[in-house]
């Protein structure tokens, strides 16, 4: 094995033809700004608004907010960032096709591999938290499940070996044995992922209608929950507005990040939109910036409304108005839930087959993953196991440990779309010029030579002074402490690294703040969330080296 052949480059024309440009790759292509924004939206309001921000706002307190401004700004950044390079690789495939663009063909891989927890396994939780305000609806028309149909194995067995949690015990207790098994499964969560799989398989202009439906009536809704909440807003609710700290702000990263990765599944639909090189980068940005609007807004309200102690639960909007006892407005929430996760289900589950289908067109994967159907004019094999891999795991796993493991990839995955704009190749100015009248996106380039550097300068010198033992206690790594100093120092040595770089390369500034931002992020995951991913990692790399790495058709064609 040639050890350079692990960082073989795709060139732009050649991926281009292979995908947007040429026969459209079979692909339908119907999706303008407006639906690209709203599929934006579709995504990212979902788990993380209706179930993921209690636990943020559990950790931080009224705080919060100022987490989902750092991750709205990292996120803005990153946006930016995937929007340049829609701009100028306009094909699904996402940060995968990116990566193969810019770093070459293993960290294309490890990033297709990492896409994999963001769309499939993320979808899990979503049908999980979706299952749970499902529930609910069906109790306020009195329609009652069986508790061994409404909860996931390993959260029953785990509530029988803490002996609390009503609904784990009723199910264990009453659930059908068949060959000494216990039958315990999320139906609704089983049945939902089905009903997505079958309207993913079915089309892209019928998902995006339903898409287009949903997002209205979720955004009408939550605009009603904040306006009804404000009512009920107790100043004194914000005092202490830190009770945790900034630790217990930042250890609600996962939470709050959970609720942003939705943006960039709107990269996976380049070759189903009319025009991608200019609508793609508006429908990214434009979807982040009324989202994160929302979640401020929303954070305010519910830590204003209860205290933040109240909120550690997987249905927070709903246990406020429980709790202030506006019970019209318990109904209006599950509506609203049920429809913001549906949409969100409906928008992973796109994403991932389109990924599949690029990494199989490279031969990075079985050639059945890149099958058109004929009709329907989808990924229709790569549809089907995606529905596969979302719904299996539903039987056996439970959602704490899928946000955590989902939002870690993410990151990953952001980081590496960041450093891909600064490894990009400069533009000649024919080509620029091009992008300029065709209305194509393009980052603008401010030279970070000497702002990035006296940013780090600035921040060491505020830290130093507001806490002056910082860095002599990220240095102790005794009694466990190497979990969390760890990642902040290497966090320091990447910033210091790419100082020196912005100065001696004279780095694009945007890509710069979000490859840091994002790094940043990633120093508030648990150590459990670092080892998973070096498993999940461990695993697709034997994956890579025993299909891919033979089959790819760069290799075949050296």
């Amino acid at each position: 094995m040639n050890f350079s052949n692990l960082f073989r480059k795709k060139s732009t024309k050649a991926i281009v033809q292979e995908g947007g440009d040429g026969e459209h790759s079979g692909l339908s292509k119907v999706l303008n700004v407006k639906d690209l924004t709203f599929f934006g939206i579709a995504a990212i309001i979902g788990g993380g608004t209706f179930s993921a921000i209690g636990n943020a706002c559990f950790s931080g307190g009224p705080a919060v907010v100022l987490l989902y401004i750092m991750c709205a700004i990292a996120c803005g950044f990153t946006a930016m960032c995937y929007a340049e390079f829609a701009s100028r690789v306009p094909v699904s495939g996402s940060a995968y096709t990116y990566a193969y663009v810019s770093f070459g063909e293993i960290f294309a891989w490890i990033i297709g591999w990492a896409l994999i927890m963001e769309y499939s396994i993320g979808n899990i939780y979503i049908a999980f938290s979706w299952s749970g305000y499902f529930t609910n609806l069906l109790e306020t028309f009195h329609i009652h499940l069986p508790e061994f149909l409404t909860i996931n194995y390993k959260s029953a067995q785990d509530a029988v070996l803490a002996n609390k949690g009503t609904e784990g015990l009723m199910a264990w207790k009453n659930a059908p044995v068949i060959g000494g098994l216990k039958i315990i499964f999320d139906l609704p969560a089983v049945v939902i992922n089905l009903l997505i799989t079958y309207l993913v398989y079915r089309g892209t202009k019928e998902s995006k209608n339903f898409s287009n439906i949903m997002v209205y009536i979720k955004l009408a809704i939550i605009l009603l929950v904040i306006v009804v909440g404000a009512f009920y807003i107790d100043i004194d609710n914000w005092t202490p507005f830190m009770p945790n700290g900034f630790s217990g702000v930042m250890g609600g990263v996962s939470a709050v990040f959970f609720a942003y990765i939705g943006f960039d599944a709107v990269s996976t639909l380049a070759e189903e939109s009319k025009n991608p090189q200019r609508d793609l980068p508006k429908g990214m940005i434009y979807s982040l910036v009324i989202c994160t609007v929302v979640f401020i807004v929303l954070a305010l309200v519910i830590t204003g409304m209860v205290s933040y102690e109240l909120l550690g639960v997987s249905d927070p909007l709903a246990e406020i108005f429980a709790l202030k006892g506006v019970k019209w407005m318990l109904f209006i929430v599950s509506i609203a839930a049920v429809v913001a996760m549906t949409s969100v289900l409906l928008v992973f589950q796109m994403g991932q087959p389109r990924i599949w289908m690029t990494m199989s067109r490279d031969g990075l994967m079985p050639k059945k993953f890149a099958e058109i159907h004929p009709k329907y004019k989808t990924p229709s094999f790569a549809t089907i196991v995606t529905g596969l891999v979302v719904g299996i795991p539903i039987f056996f796993t439970d959602e704490n440990f899928v946000l955590d493991f989902t939002s870690i990839g993410t990151l990953f995955a952001f980081v590496l779309v960041c450093g891909g704009v600064l490894m990009l190749s400069p533009q000649s100015e024919s080509e620029l010029e091009e992008r300029a009248t065709k209305g194509k996106f393009r980052i603008p380039y401010v030279n970070s030579k000497f702002i990035f550097p006296a940013i780090v300068i600035i921040g060491f010198g505020l830290v130093l002074k507001f806490l002056p033992e910082f860095f002599s206690s990220i240095l102790d790594f005794s009694d466990g402490k190497m979990a969390t100093n760890l990642p902040m120092l290497v966090f320091l040595l990447v910033c210091v690294v790419m100082m020196f770089l912005s100065i001696i390369k004279n780095l694009s500034l945007i890509p710069l703040l979000g490859l840091v931002s994002c790094c940043y992020l990633l120093t508030g995951m648990a150590v459990s969330n670092w080892m998973w991913f070096g498993v999940w990692l461990v695993i697709g790399l034997i994956f890579y080296f025993l299909y891919g790495y033979k089959n790819s058709k760069l290799n075949l064609k050296a």
